[in-house]
């Protein structure tokens, strides 16, 4: 396996203004890659976040999802994203509060 684990952030913005790129998509993922790299857990043979079209979970969005878990999860800010990182990807715990 390339990654331990692989967290994808919804990016996509719709012209409705209601695509998880539209409410911190693109935010949740700079944070999370940051975070991350500051933490050296990032590249291969470690963990990875990156950004994905539309993941088809708009109605709860913004909206992230890990391989190889299958684990969805919906955030509103820096700290959610925070608590999923700390948690799932290096703690292997579900974060079910923000579990979809």
């Amino acid at each position: 396996m390339f990654y331990q684990k692989h967290i994808f952030f919804c990016t996509n913005q719709k012209p409705a203004g209601n695509g998880c790129g539209d409410f911190s998509g693109e935010s949740g993922f700079n944070f999370a890659k940051l975070y991350l790299q500051g933490l050296d857990l990032w590249g291969e043979g470690k963990l990875r976040a990156s950004k994905s079209g539309c993941l088809g979970r708009c109605v709860v969005g913004p909206v992230c999802v890990i391989y190889p878990d299958s684990i969805w999860y919906s955030y509103v800010d820096e700290k959610d994203v925070r608590e999923i990182i700390d948690q799932h990807l290096i703690q292997n715990q579900i974060v079910t509060r923000l579990q979809v």
